[in-house]
């Protein structure tokens, strides 16, 4: 790894390591001295080898605000990462998730000390209901991936009970995000790959050729990964409810379609919300993350508790929240109420906006994808010629040069932007999966579309400039292969000879 100071960074001291900033004796904030008895330590609690380094406050707090201000973000710049909607999250959902009653209640508390905390989730599971047109709905789940694994628990309990334990099947798009087969495959049922046509649409031909009773459903995206939308949508519902099976919805696209379209009513059985994503709560570096379903009443009985439900009392205490359990319920995917901070910021959103500003939200999310289509496909080969939703797909490569998509995505980091997603949908060849969100401005978009026009021209004239790209970074270009493979856990490590 070639790191390197960039310009107008700290001097070389303020990249120093904590350990080379370590000084015997030197340490922070100490504590008064006990007015109480002193105690011992039980032995095997104490440790004399860790060899933590020895640092005032003032050098803690130095070196990690450094290490914050290296870190790419939307507040610090435009994150066009397609699949992921890395939108602004408003900072009044900080403000509420941050009251004390929301932060300060423990899990385990009765459940008449946290009446209010149960009114919302209860509010938003319906509002979750309402605005995917399901019948029900669990919050249980702490991601989408977790939330795909436990919708296809619960297709397989719904068949176990219906006899149907030869439906050992899930169909799944080419285009389809990476998680669905792994999800499926963890699940214990066999993957079976359905190809896309040449309009990107899943091939209504091949689903039915893979449609039988060895078929326990289809998992699919709507928007799909190549932004566009499933336009043969009602005959995919039909071919797979035709054979028996269920069709899961991927709702990591949802921000294309909030307050316009309800995937229930397209016949979804069952699907997962991204808070994280749709309902701008923060994400990324592993969260924190919630992926609720939403089923009909097919599956219902199956999702995972607890759920809170309204109850009305006969005495002057009036309506009570209480958890419930699914009667068929698979039982739990996550601790207590899973991420109750992620449903506060998500409950500020949707109350903030309303029906009419998600819907508003979403109208923008696709106008501003398909402004920076047409402004770009004239630069970079536009593999699928139609209106996409709220994200789109290029191909990263400029006829007459060497250079690929991973080359551009590195390159824009020198412009102050954070790159599409790249390689993925792996179908289009150097694809550049972009997502600008509802949430950035034209003057953000065309400052986009102008760094995108002058490094296709850089790829031309300069190839090399794109080859050796980010210039501009605390850290240099990666071998990102090495990386992985032969990972750096540890502060002090030093590279072994001839390692990067």
């Amino acid at each position: 790894m070639k790191s390197r100071t960039a310009a107008g960074a700290m001097p070389e001291r303020g990249e120093s390591t904590l350990y080379e900033l370590s000084a015997a004796g030197r340490g922070g904030s100490g504590l008064p001295a006990p007015d109480v008895p002193e105690a011992e330590l039980p032995a095997e609690l104490l440790r004399d080898e860790i060899g933590l380094p020895e640092l005032s406050e003032l050098d803690v707090v130095r070196h990690f605000v450094r290490l914050s201000q290296r870190n790419f973000g939307v507040d610090t710049g435009f994150y066009p990462l397609g699949s992921c909607t890395m939108k602004y999250n408003p900072r009044i959902n900080e403000v509420c998730a941050r009251l004390e009653g929301f932060a300060q209640a423990h899990p385990l508390q009765p459940q008449e000390t946290v009446q209010g905390n149960l009114e919302l989730v209860f509010n938003l599971q319906e509002w979750l209901k309402e605005i995917g047109g399901f019948t029900d709905v669990s919050l249980q789940p702490t991601a989408g991936a977790q939330g795909e694994l436990t919708a296809l628990l619960m297709m397989r309990a719904y068949f176990r009970d219906r006899g149907e334990t030869g439906r050992n099947q899930v169909l799944i798009p080419d285009s389809a995000h990476g998680t669905n087969p792994a999800s499926t495959t963890m699940a214990g049922f066999e993957v079976l790959e359905i190809p896309s046509d040449k309009n990107g649409d899943l091939d209504p031909g091949a689903l039915a050729a893979a449609c039988d009773d060895s078929v326990a459903g289809l998992m699919l995206t709507n928007p799909n990964t190549l932004g566009l939308f499933e336009r043969d949508i009602d005959e995919v519902v039909r071919l797979v409810h035709g054979c028996g099976g269920l069709v899961y919805g991927d709702g990591a696209n949802m921000n294309a379609l909030a307050g316009v379209a309800r995937p229930g009513d397209l016949g979804i059985d069952i699907m997962h919300f991204n808070l994280h994503k749709t309902f701008a709560t923060p994400h990324g570096g592993g969260g924190p993350g919630s992926g609720p379903l939403g089923s009909n009443a097919k599956l219902a009985d199956y999702l995972p508790g607890p759920s809170v439900r309204k109850e009305g009392v006969v005495d002057d205490s009036g309506i009570r929240f209480t958890l419930f359990t699914p009667q068929k319920s698979i039982g739990r995917m996550s601790s207590n109420f899973g991420s109750f901070g992620v449903f506060v910021r998500a409950y500020a959103y949707i109350l903030q906006h309303g029906a009419e500003g998600l819907r508003a939200n979403s109208q923008h999310a696709v106008l501003n994808a398909n402004y920076l289509r047409v402004r770009l496909r004239d630069i970079y080969p536009l593999p699928y010629e139609r209106s996409c939703m709220h994200e789109f797909v290029l191909e990263g490569k400029i006829e007459g040069s060497d250079v690929r998509a991973m080359d551009i995505s590195k390159r824009l980091l020198d412009f102050g932007f954070h790159p599409p997603i790249s390689y993925f949908p792996l179908i289009v060849p150097e694809a550049l999966l972009i997502e600008p969100t509802e949430t950035e401005s034209k003057q953000t978009l065309d400052a986009f579309v102008e760094a995108m026009i002058t490094i296709a021209k850089e790829a031309v004239d300069t190839p090399e400039q794109l080859h050796t790209a980010p210039h501009a970074m605390p850290v240099g270009r990666l071998d990102e292969v090495r990386a992985a493979r032969k990972l750096k856990l540890r502060e002090n490590s030093q590279p072994s000879k001839g390692e990067p």
